[in-house]
């Protein structure tokens, strides 16, 4: 009931939204091979394969919260269904946080992505050893904070940055990657927990995101010595919005 009660805030939102104060963009046509034009679009953009790749790696392996959680709360520390839920609740301190940040935040920058999910892995990995409950639910805040923030610009790069005419169509692939990765990550992490134990799940899980993080710090590196030779081309410069 109360999850059901919380949709009237995102209801009264969309109400209240002045259409006169929006920006209008100009649909593109519809035709056969739209999907096979934004596939190519995104090829045409190494950035964006960047993108999708740090994306699906964090999605896929880290963002198991349900499954590491229970394994943790139950296998680990031998707490039941309440001491579970609370680790639900000090997540939605660190989500509650990233949101609150994002909201302050000026510019997205692509050193932004790279903090953020190298903190994903190692607050993950200091978590997979924590020795007792509390402090595994102390580390859940900032995985959760860091987890979030990577995803939040993330999304707002590959929005910023996309031409208008091809946003939808990146953004249903986009979303596709990163929503596509739980049917293989789930069972995968599951499987890892079962096999070798609860904290090996998490480690798999900060390995994958510190892997983001080096890819982007690489991708990162190779943007900005482009720039300093005068070789940048489309989509490969830093993203900042003012």
């Amino acid at each position: 009931m109360i999850n059901a009660a919380s949709f009237g805030t995102v209801i009264i939102s969309l109400a209240k939204m002045r259409p006169s104060e929006l920006h209008p963009t100009a649909k593109a046509p519809r035709g056969k091979g739209q999907i096979r034009e934004g596939l190519r679009y995104i090829k045409q953009r190494p950035d964006l394969m960047i993108f999708m790749v740090l994306v699906s790696l964090v999605a896929t392996l880290t963002m198991n919260f349900q499954i590491t959680n229970a394994l943790m709360a139950t296998a680990v520390f031998g707490k039941g269904p309440g001491e579970y839920g609370l680790l639900g609740t000090v997540m939605a301190v660190g989500t509650l946080s990233a949101t609150l940040l994002a909201a302050r935040r000026k510019s997205v920058r692509m050193a932004y992505i790279v903090a953020a999910a190298l903190a994903t892995g190692v607050f993950t990995i200091i978590a997979a050893f924590a020795p007792s409950f509390w402090l595994f639910a102390l580390a859940l805040i900032p995985i959760r904070l860091s987890a979030m923030t990577f995803l939040n610009v993330c999304n707002t790069t590959v929005q910023l940055t996309t031409d208008p005419a091809f946003r939808g169509r990146v953004l249903a692939v986009y979303m596709a990657v990163m929503q596509g990765g739980t049917p293989i990550g789930a069972p995968l992490v599951g499987w890892v927990g079962t096999l070798l134990g609860p904290r090996y799940s998490l480690i798999v899980g900060g390995v994958a995101a510190l892997l983001a993080g080096i890819v982007a710090l690489i991708d990162f590196a190779q943007a900005q010595s482009h720039i300093v030779a005068g070789t940048v081309g489309f989509g490969h410069a830093e993203p900042q919005v003012e």
